[in-house]
């Protein structure tokens, strides 16, 4: 699982950072969090495939969020692209996209796919065989998701000695990894535990975007591997958090530690602050896994 931030800070676009966007490589899949402004900027700098991003998720319609997302799209369009592109996001993004497009007289020549949302509970909003992506309900100006990204659990190892040894034909090693046990010709059973290893654990990634201090996420985002938080603010401007309905690092920690997932980000911080590193200071005090995304920054876990 890797994560690269194309951008992390609030608000609005400078010289020296970039409004919400980031990639997520899960299962050999490429996932586009958030699009605000620079985001296809950003991806040709760190040499992004654009043809190998087909699914996009919006958080919500605030523009430092998705108003990179016409201009991804146009340029989708413009480098002649064949392949199906799914957008998923709040009601409205349907709209507010396609009018640009007719005004502009640009209509894409690939087909586009809107998946509108609305619900306030946790919904599956995408599922394959290998990956499944939730929403997770934030508290904000608007209405707002998190997205939380799941791999599932793989095929078990082969033990190809103890298989071998045993006499099992090949024909039935996808049985095995599937978890099936197998009858030897002489009657005994063999148990699958004997002759396989436990598959790689899945992990998981969770995104929360905008939101003010929020328990109700913490029974969605349980034990998860990574924890992406917004920490707008630090305590000494906590006062702002009810009205903007934003948080703070010690929140996002807070967050982190009640949920007890593995490894805390910190992200979104006010461009009014000049180091970031005291917003993993102010966490550090309540969490102990934390590390305070940047742009351009990469995370393998």
């Amino acid at each position: 699982m890797k994560l690269t931030i194309l951008g992390c800070y609030a608000a609005t676009p400078r010289t020296m950072t970039n409004p919400t966007a980031q990639v997520l490589e899960i299962k050999n899949q490429m996932f586009l969090i958030d699009c605000g402004e620079g985001t296809q900027v950003q991806l040709r700098k760190k040499k992004i495939k654009f043809s190998r991003i087909n699914h996009i998720f919006i958080s919500h319609l605030h523009g430092d969020h998705f108003y990179g997302l016409i201009g991804l799209i146009s340029t989708f369009m413009l480098l002649n692209r064949q392949s199906d592109l799914h957008v998923y996001g709040p009601k409205g993004i349907k709209e507010v996209i396609l009018l640009q497009l007719r005004l502009s007289n640009s209509f894409t020549g690939y087909n586009l796919y809107f998946h509108e949302l609305e619900s306030k509970e946790s919904v599956v909003v995408y599922e394959d065989d290998q990956v499944t992506v939730n929403t997770i309900p934030l508290i904000h100006r608007v209405y707002t998701n998190g997205y939380l990204f799941q791999e599932k659990l793989g095929e078990r190892k082969l033990k190809i000695g103890a298989i071998e040894d045993l006499g099992i034909e090949s024909c039935y090693y996808q049985k095995i990894k599937n978890g099936g046990d197998i009858t030897l010709d002489d009657g005994t059973l063999v148990h699958n535990i004997d002759i396989t290893y436990e598959p790689v654990a899945a992990k998981s990634y969770a995104f929360c975007s905008d939101t003010v201090y929020n328990e109700a996420v913490i029974p969605i985002i349980k034990g998860v591997d990574v924890l992406y938080h917004e920490s707008t603010f630090l305590e000494s401007e906590s006062h702002y958090t009810d009205r903007t309905k934003h948080s703070t690092a010690k929140e996002a920690a807070t967050i982190a530690l009640k949920a007890e997932v593995k490894q805390l980000i910190l992200g979104h911080y006010s461009t009014r602050y000049a180091d970031i590193n005291l917003f993993r200071e102010e966490a550090l005090t309540i969490f102990p896994e934390v590390i305070c995304a940047d742009d351009g920054k990469e995370f393998e876990f």
